[in-house]
């Protein structure tokens, strides 16, 4: 059987001949554009509007930025981000070993970090190859006090000064935060693709954010009921950190238990159907404030067009 998969040359190769040339949305004008871009409905009108593929993958390499930021300092190869994309400044933790990492004790948990680091910086390299010239470049990146402000803001202050590197259950828990957001931001963005290489090269990017959350999400389950931290047990932070991202982001969240007490690995609604987020709503969550253009971990904001 011959594979039809598009490689990553082949988009490569295609994007930039095409990001600047390609009919997207025919029926959104300019003004139609600026709110189909921000998730919101827009009128039919006449004139064609712009291409608009560069600006959804360029929003989505903002996003991978960051997570490939998060994971690579975890296992200690933050350096092989930070040779692409220019050199924005990626604010760390005091004390974490640039070299090493953070220490793991559990080496499952461990594995999973490395794995999850080598897919991010591989969906960066991707993007951005794909992009070519018109690929963003990396902005800062705020890990140190971005955590600690939404560790305090889901735990009602009762967190303070939130390390996911200190230790493997903090970071489990910040690696909770990120990857449901990948999941629906990815989601979410799929109705503005207008490329079909490109929107296939998204859904493959979604499925690995998809396998990424899963997992994270069984871990977190298996340790639900072990105390975590300022006397809350794991399922009482994850649900803390849920509630925030569902009241800024649309209430498209779950915790790891139903209101029945029922396992949740797979958040979806009534249809099984996983939760898609606008650009707006993953906006909110990533700079931790409902209508802000920057902050939160991208102190400057996202660099692009969809900011």
């Amino acid at each position: 059987m011959t594979d039809t998969t598009p490689s990553q040359t082949t988009v490569a190769q295609t994007t930039e001949a095409t990001l600047n040339r390609r009919a997207a949305l025919g029926f959104l004008g300019k003004a139609g554009l600026g709110m189909a871009a921000m998730g919101l409905a827009a009128p039919a009108l006449a004139a064609p509007a712009k291409d608009i593929d560069g600006d959804v993958l360029n929003f989505a390499l903002n996003l991978e930025y960051l997570e490939a930021a998060f994971y690579l300092a975890a296992v200690g190869r933050l350096d092989e981000l930070k040779k692409i994309g220019g050199d924005a400044a990626i604010r760390l933790p005091a004390g974490l070993d640039m070299a090493r990492g953070m220490q793991f004790k559990d080496s499952n948990v461990q594995a999973l970090a490395n794995d999850i680091a080598e897919d991010e910086l591989a969906h960066v390299k991707f993007l951005h190859g794909a992009l070519g010239k018109g690929a963003v470049m990396r902005p800062v990146i705020d890990l140190n006090a971005a955590f600690k402000a939404a560790g305090s803001a889901a735990s009602g202050g009762a967190i303070t000064g939130f390390n996911p590197y200190a230790n493997d259950l903090f970071f489990l828990h910040g690696a909770f935060i990120f990857e449901d957001v990948g999941v629906t931001a990815y989601n979410g963005a799929a109705t503005l693709i207008t490329n079909p290489a490109y929107l296939q090269a998204a859904a493959g990017i979604l499925a690995v954010e998809a396998y990424h959350a899963g997992a994270i999400r069984t871990t977190l389950y298996q340790q639900r009921q072990i105390t975590a931290a300022a006397g809350l047990y794991v399922g009482q932070v994850v649900q803390a950190i849920s509630n925030l991202r569902g009241k800024v982001g649309g209430g498209k969240d779950m915790g790891l238990t139903d209101n029945a007490g029922n396992a949740v690995i797979a958040p979806a609604d009534k249809n099984g159907v996983a939760y898609g987020r606008s650009t707006r709503e993953v906006l909110n969550i990533v700079y931790l404030a409902p209508g802000a253009t920057k902050g939160g971990f991208y102190p400057n904001g996202l660099n692009g067009s969809i900011k």
